[in-house]
């Protein structure tokens, strides 16, 4: 029964030459399925043309390789595409890959639902059902390199952990997908093309500083008062400001990586002078800079995108203070693919 049987995909190479020596092969046959499952990103054990029908079939007996399938494809008109990809158990998470004319960046789940509970999105009123796999999260980035390069004509050229989950509440498989996202037996990405955002869990940022990682790490901010943020992320209770400062003072002091702070700017809620002068008086302590996000609305009139004004102010006041901004323009809102609309509509 498939349910009994493995995904072959949790096996490190190591543990799949072993497999093969203890059931009487050699070694190398380890190595040789190891590129079929990971470089060759092979959906069945039927594709490994190279490998006799005999291995094959044990392969079978044993093993499954749970790869995920794209379910419903939609593009928008801004030439943004979403997927909504099928997992094994029937679940759907969305991945989402976002063109301009000089980059295609994957926008990829790490969870099903989230974990976590702002108000402002979307993903966060689906409750956390699981984890995702180190191959489902893999998988979901050769689908959008595959589309990348068939709408596009180029590779994919960066990935941001930004779909549905927080990411450091997966961190073993976020950290697995990674390292084989990167890995020249994987897709061969550089890490620096890589962002991993987080909602503020402090001793999982202190962890990665630890850990040595190569990516970028941005994180959502959207107030820099305690009470604010406290109201649109309640979770962040747990990890308050001064907490997350010194996190992210010792993520810089390890890994010498600027931070991105993401940040939306609603209307009567952080759209205030003293909202502005807490975010500069924030931005201080570690090099960083500042992403201004367009807000999508979710089908309720709590949260609303602040006048252009405000989002002028915010401009203004950062860089007064030296501190790099950019306005994010949103895109695939058509298609309920921007920031925080992620829900598996479909």
């Amino acid at each position: 029964m498939q349910a009994d049987k493995k995904d072959i995909r949790a096996l490190s190479k190591e543990q799949l030459r072993e497999f093969f020596v203890t059931n009487g092969d050699k070694a190398f046959r380890g190595n040789q399925i190891y590129e079929w499952l990971w470089s060759k990103s092979a959906h069945s054990f039927e594709n490994m043309t190279n490998v006799s029908k005999e291995t094959r079939t044990m392969l079978e007996a044993n093993f499954v390789i749970n790869h995920v399938k794209v379910d419903t494809m939609q593009r928008s008109e801004d030439g943004t595409v979403k997927n909504a990809v099928r997992l094994h158990d029937d679940l759907i998470v969305e991945s989402v890959l976002i063109p301009t004319k000089t980059r295609t960046t994957a926008c990829v789940s790490s969870q099903v639902g989230c974990s976590l509970d702002c108000n402002f999105c979307a993903t966060a009123r689906l409750k956390r059902m699981r984890n995702l796999t180190p191959g489902e999260i893999y998988d979901q980035v050769v689908a959008i390199d595959n589309e990348s390069k068939l709408y596009y004509d180029r590779p994919l050229s960066n990935i941001v952990f930004m779909g549905m989950g927080e990411p450091l509440m997966n961190y073993p498989n976020v950290m697995k997908a990674i390292d084989m996202i990167t890995s020249n037996e994987g897709l061969g990405m550089s890490p620096k093309r890589i962002t991993v955002s987080t909602s503020g869990v402090s001793k999982m940022i202190k962890k990665m500083a630890d850990d040595e990682v190569k990516f970028n790490l941005a994180v959502s901010l959207h107030s820099a008062i305690e009470a604010i943020r406290n109201e649109i992320m309640p979770f962040t209770k747990s990890f308050p400001l001064p907490e997350l400062r010194e996190a992210l003072e010792y993520w810089y002091a390890k890994t010498k990586s600027k931070i991105t702070y993401e940040y939306v700017v609603w209307k009567n809620i952080n759209d205030d002078k003293a909202s502005i002068d807490a975010l500069v008086k924030f931005c201080k302590h570690v090099p960083c800079k500042v992403n201004l996000i367009e807000y999508n609305a979710i089908d309720d009139g709590d949260f609303q995108q602040a006048d252009e004004q405000a989002t002028k102010d915010y401009i203004t006041a950062l860089e007064r203070n030296n501190i790099v901004v950019k306005v994010r323009k949103s895109r695939g809102k058509d298609i309920d693919a921007a920031c925080g609309q992620l829900a598996n509509k479909s």
